[in-house]
Formats: C-alpha cells, structure tokens, sequence
C-alpha cells in the first residue's frame, strides 16, 4: 500500500503540474506589470524625504521579482515602492493561502489556538460578553473558532478576499463569512459590530487608512477595535535584515509604527484604551531567519512559476540532508527564541504591537 507521505508528494506533483503552464504565460512578459510607477512621497504622511530600508526577494514562495521597502524619514512609515498592482498582487497571493499552499497555511494556523486566546482575552476587560464581533482578514476563521470557547454567546463574522472565509462559513468556524474588500462591503456592515478584529491585516492593506474608516463604519458607537500588526521598530528588523520574517515581501505593503497608527485613530474619532508589545511578540524570529536562509541555498522545492525541470530524486534527497543536517541549529535558534521572549518588550526585540481603541459615541466623522 503506498504511504501517505508518497500519495501527499504524487498529488502536489500533479497539481504543480497542471499549473505550470498558466503560471509560464503569466510571466512570459517578465513582471514589470505586476509594479506600479515608484511613488516619491510617503503613502502616510506625504513626506518627500525617503530612504531605502530594504531590498529582497520573495522568500517564501520564491517567485520572481525584486521588491524594495522605502522609509519616511519623517513619520517612519515603511511600504512597499513600487508597490503591487492589483494583477500583481493576484500573482503573488496565488497559491499562497488557497490553492497549493493551502493545506501547509491551513495547518499552521490550525495549532495557534493558544496565541489566538490570547488575542481574545484582551478583549475582556473592556467588553465581556460581546454580542458580535467582526475579524476582518479572517483567512479559514481559526481564530473565530477559538474566540468562541471564551465568548459562547457571541457572534462570530469573518471578512477576507479569499475562498477560505466561505470554507470557515461552510466549516461552522463563522456564523456569517464575508468575501470581498472591507471597505467596500463596510456600508452594509455599518453599526453593525460591538468588537471588530484586525490581526495581521493592515500590513497587506494597499490603504491603510481607507480600512480604519471603514472599521469605524461597521462599529457601533462606543464598540472596539482591536489592531495586530508587525512593529518596524522591532530590532530584530536591523539585525536580521531580509531575513526578519515580519517583513514578508511581497504581501506587507505597509508598516507603521505604534504612534502613526495611534495618531490617525485618533482622527478618526477613536480613543486608544490599551498598547501593548510583549503580549502579542510572536517568538519565531530567529528559528525563521534560520530556516528561510537555509531555504534559499538549498535546492528548490518543486514550484509552478520556476524555471527549468522539476528536481530529480537527487536534487530532493540533498534537500531533505540539508534540513536534517541543520536541525541542531533549527532547535538551538527556536529555544533562544523562547528564551528572550519575556524580555521582548523591553528589549525592543518584540516583533508585533497590539491596539485596542474605542470608537466615539455618535456618528462615524472619518
């Protein structure tokens, strides 16, 4: 009988091939399509006065393209330039959390359930018994699904652009799940929501403050916000360089500090209740800057959009030594990951900031 290993590998090799050739007739062209024309002024503050921060590829998935991460030197907001356009980002979120990526993500996210209660305990001392909650970004609504033990009589809506919302709908993870971009569908949502979510989702937003006004729509007066996002700030960003997972490229086409984003909420008529910085780090940094190095100079997994033949048995055998022969380093880098994550906070190691902010009793004035 074969194993389950070898059916898993035979249908991932049957579907990378069957999407070989669309993915070869998208990039026929090269990928200057996928880039808008490099902006010379801060997306956030309208500063003329940039800097490079960053220049990488794509780590992850390793599809073709260069991307570069510019910095305000004003207000220190980091964004992509040139940023995706809406063909490119279609490319490079393809296969990532749907399709052939999508059995990999879904069960990485499926064991987070500790990190996702704590995400949601934050939420108690200000509301404790929610009677709706909104997660916008809610991917396959593994976080809906856990949140729930903690708040049984809540109801739980997800919003993503992905078909793994109407999965999480269909799953009973949501009682309603939303597809489509959160500003637009924000105005049938208005007033709507006692607490709504945002993890890890403004970073992939191409407007940032387009989504906080329309969080401000869908929430009813005196309702919550709760914002997750990468910290630019982290000093891990320096000392890793591209190897810093947070940054993510192509996907995070926005990151800002703490104090941006308190500011403009703010102006949006919120009151920032709750910031906090070692309770949401996530401590994988160096585990992860380990194993994407590792990754880019071993021999390539078989993948749709890369040129040439797929690897041959030696090719995936000198792979597979390689990870083995590094899995002391891989253990060693993952302990001292768990071993400064107490001090993050203070030792501006910590890789995430989180903000929990009132909307303003009366109507929405973005």
């Amino acid at each position: 009988m074969t194993s389950s290993p070898t059916r898993k590998a035979a249908v991932r090799a049957a579907t990378v091939a069957a999407l070989r050739p669309g993915y070869r007739a998208d990039l026929a062209d090269g990928t200057d399509r996928f880039f808008e024309p490099r902006r010379t002024d801060c997306p956030w503050c309208g500063s003329a006065r940039l800097r490079v921060r960053l220049r990488t590829r794509d780590l992850l998935q390793h599809k073709p393209g260069a991307f570069v991460l510019d910095e305000c030197r004003d207000c220190a907001h980091v964004f992509q330039n040139p940023r995706l356009t809406g063909r490119g980002l279609e490319f490079y979120y393809r296969d990532f959390y749907d399709g052939l990526g999508e059995q990999r993500l879904g069960s990485v996210f499926g064991t987070r359930a500790a990190v996702y209660r704590g995400r949601a305990r934050s939420v108690a001392p200000f509301a404790a018994a929610p009677s709706s909650w909104l997660d916008v970004g809610t991917g396959h609504g593994h976080f809906c699904e856990t949140a729930r033990e903690l708040f049984p009589g809540t109801s739980f809506d997800g919003l993503d652009l992905s078909e793994g919302v109407e999965l999480a709908e269909q799953n009973g993870r949501l009682d309603r799940g939303f597809r489509g971009s959160f500003p637009e569908l924000a105005p049938k949502l208005a007033g709507q929501y006692e607490v709504l979510s945002m993890f890890h989702y403004l970073e992939h937003s191409t407007d940032p403050a387009r989504e906080l006004a329309a969080a401000r729509e869908a929430l009813r007066p005196g309702g919550l916000l709760l914002i997750e996002v990468p910290d630019p700030h982290c000093r891990y960003a320096r000392l890793l360089g591209r190897w810093w997972l947070p940054w993510l490229q192509p996907q995070h086409l926005n990151l800002m500090p703490a104090a941006n984003l308190r500011r403009r909420l703010g102006e949006l008529g919120f009151e920032v209740l709750l910031e906090q910085h070692g309770e949401p780090h996530d401590p994988v940094d160096l585990l992860a800057a380990c194993w994407l190095l590792l990754d880019a100079v071993a021999p390539r997994e078989d993948a749709p959009w890369l040129p040439g033949a797929p690897p041959g048995r030696a090719r995936r055998a000198l792979r597979g030594a390689l990870f083995l022969a590094a899995a002391p380093v891989l253990v060693a880098a993952a302990l001292l990951d768990r071993l400064l994550a107490p001090f993050a906070a203070r030792t501006g190691l910590s890789n995430a900031y989180r903000l929990i902010a009132r909307a303003a009793e009366g109507n929405p004035n973005p």
